[in-house]
């Protein structure tokens, strides 16, 4: 029996089945995680199928969550979509199941759930809910062909990304044959309002290649203010460095309310999570060796990057690290994160 099938037959085995996605949602977040709710509402229509998490207002025209109550999760089986790491599921009562299902297309570098259909080779967590549907002969509804669509269509930057693959291309063939409206779909996930506009023209004006074909841009608070704008709506402007063509790998850091950065990285052609981990593998370092030295005694994730630690003095008189990586600086003090400028 595959795994597909065993996650069908938990599917039959309860009543109430929940489905969690990923904080600050993305299309393939919401996709994947209301698509498999509204397929699963289809055709188990005696079942409660829910979907939790925040409403993330620049996508509610994607799909709106459902009011879960605690008393919900009594004997419930749980499903999460979408999210590589315990840390970032959106709703933290996913523990609070009779059993938990863990689908993603992420590296699997946290393996939590009772169940878990992880498949790296994958575009997108929509297209393993569109293959589920396939495999097993489920007929898809047309609401979930258009949340699975919309989410392939983002993960995949539009099906421009290395991970689109030939089953890509064939599972979105499949969904673009149900009749959704796909020319208000694509017109919508290709809008941005006025202000993202402008802030989408400073990024731009204010991207920092270097030779290597490294990018970065940093967005502060104040900036955010100007542009009158939030974290989440910064996400359509992520793939914009992208199409400068020295550019292969980049970096856009958002400030938060409470100081740290949000980093958005993208690559075209290196493996985005790669850089990621060798970046966390350089911090777990960093907080646990007093002494700087160099990253190739680290992990192996890191062996590539040899690049010095180096140890200087913060401005408020703690020890600090400034670790320069890919063009990036950053600085650790008392453990949390700041960027800096070298």
């Amino acid at each position: 029996m595959n795994v597909m099938n065993e996650i069908l037959e938990k599917i039959q085995a309860y009543d109430t089945i929940i489905i969690h996605r990923h904080q600050n949602p993305d299309p393939d977040a919401i996709g994947s995680q209301v698509g498999l709710r509204d397929l699963l509402r289809a055709h188990f229509p005696q079942k409660r199928v829910l979907a939790t998490g925040y409403d993330e207002p620049t996508l509610t025209w994607l799909a709106e969550m459902d009011t879960v109550s605690d008393e919900d999760y009594d004997g419930a089986l749980v499903i999460v979509c979408d999210t590589a790491n315990t840390p970032r599921i959106d709703d933290k009562r996913y523990t609070k199941g009779d059993f938990l299902i863990k689908i993603d297309h992420h590296p699997n570098d946290d393996a939590y759930g009772d169940l878990l259909w992880v498949d790296t080779d994958s575009s997108s967590t929509s297209e393993l809910i569109a293959l589920f549907a396939k495999e097993l002969d489920l007929e898809l509804p047309v609401s979930a062909a258009r949340l699975l669509y919309a989410g392939i269509v983002g993960d995949t930057g539009r099906f421009l990304y290395p991970a689109t693959s030939t089953r890509t291309f064939e599972l979105a063939a499949t969904l673009r044959s149900i009749p959704f409206d796909f020319t208000a779909l694509a017109r919508q996930m290709d809008t941005i309002n006025l202000k993202t506009a402008k802030l989408q023209g400073y990024v731009y004006d204010h991207l920092e290649i270097d030779e290597h074909g490294a990018a970065r841009v940093t967005l502060t608070q104040e900036l955010l203010k100007k542009f009158d704008l939030r974290d989440s709506e910064t996400a359509a402007i992520v793939g914009a460095p992208g199409r400068i063509d020295t550019v292969s790998v980049w970096a856009i850091f958002v400030e938060q309310a409470d100081g740290h950065f949000r980093v958005r990285m993208r690559s075209k052609r290196k493996v985005i999570n790669e850089i990621a981990n060798a970046m966390t593998a350089v911090v777990i370092h960093l907080l646990v060796v007093p002494t700087p030295i160099p990253l190739k005694k680290t992990t192996k994730s890191t062996k590539s990057y040899k690049k010095w630690l180096v140890r200087t003095k913060a401005e408020n008189g703690f020890s600090a690290f400034f670790i320069p990586f890919l063009g990036f600086s950053f600085v650790i003090s008392c453990g949390k994160i700041k960027l800096v400028k070298l």
